[in-house]
């Protein structure tokens, strides 16, 4: 799932290759993908990109209008993604069983444009035509504080964390309490921290939340610069390589070299070393006990 740096990084690549340019058609091609259908996708066209901007793990890609801006948001979820062309096919997309869900063509660079697709059975993919998102998104009306914001600071982050009695790891994922924070990130934030993803966000003293803060921040923002200037269909490759837990069950840890052991639920799992984090204590992974049973 894209988080918080891939997303930073995809609107930095199309600030710089959308803002000034004028969309010629916008063709919806998995219907399943629209959210709101007023003002309609038509309404788009003709217009001309005057920004781009990010809200968590959303993308806002707004427009000029005579009478009020419009905004086209996305958010990509699980398995979307954009892929930018600078020469989209001639022939216009059919809708099918493929991963194309919307196609954005400008007039001017002639042909150039971007696809949103989306991979596997869930669909979660989510396009939305708004003249206000904060107010017309439900996902973005309920996004908490940015984490690399200048909002998000030590103490403001300590107080998010002192009225929470849930485990840390739910915390960070949160998009009401930290927006961009997704399963990968807040297992690599955990790991720097050198701390357990079950341990209660409110028992954290001053002195773990100090350094939790600073780990999230830093995690952070590596990832933001390491894709700083990638292209779109580099980003993925990037996050991956940049991970040094997540999705790593079984290899050794980069710090302590102990193995990577990992925590499964329904439909995700969390990634950890037992030296770095709990004490060398492995913890308790539910669906493999229920599966001995």
């Amino acid at each position: 799932m894209p988080e918080l740096p891939e997303v930073e990084a995809l609107r930095e690549f199309l600030t710089d290759r959308l803002v000034g340019a004028e969309v010629a058609r916008v063709l919806p091609v998995a219907f399943h993908v629209l959210k709101t259908y007023n003002p309609p996708l038509a309404a788009l066209q003709g217009r001309t990109v005057t920004g781009v901007a990010r809200h968590g793990k959303f993308l806002d890609i707004e427009l000029a209008a005579p009478d009020a801006d419009l905004h086209l948001v996305v958010h990509l979820a699980r398995a979307g993604w954009l892929r930018w062309q600078d020469a989209l096919p001639a022939a216009p997309p059919r809708p099918g069983k493929g991963p194309l869900a919307l196609r954005v063509a400008l007039a001017d660079p002639a042909g150039a444009g971007f696809d949103l697709t989306e991979a596997g059975t869930q669909k979660r993919l989510a396009v939305y035509c708004v003249h206000d998102p904060a107010r017309e998104v439900p996902g973005i009306a309920r996004l908490g504080v940015d984490p690399l914001g200048p909002g998000c600071t030590p103490a403001a982050f300590a107080d998010l964390l002192a009225g929470e009695s849930r485990q840390i790891k739910g915390v960070l994922r949160d998009q009401s309490v930290l927006a961009g924070i997704g399963n990968a990130y807040s297992d690599e934030i955990l790991h720097a921290a050198r701390m357990s993803p079950f341990k209660i966000a409110a028992r954290l003293t001053p002195d773990e939340a100090a350094a939790l803060h600073a780990a999230m921040t830093e995690t952070l923002r590596a990832a933001v610069d390491r894709s700083h200037g990638l292209a779109a269909a580099q980003l993925k490759r990037e996050k991956k390589t940049g991970l040094r837990v997540h999705g790593r069950t079984g290899e050794p840890c980069p710090v302590c070299g102990d193995t990577i052991r990992e925590v499964s639920y329904r439909d995700s799992a969390l990634q950890y070393c037992a030296t770095c984090q709990t004490g060398g204590k492995p913890l308790a992974d539910r669906r493999l006990s229920r599966l001995l049973k």
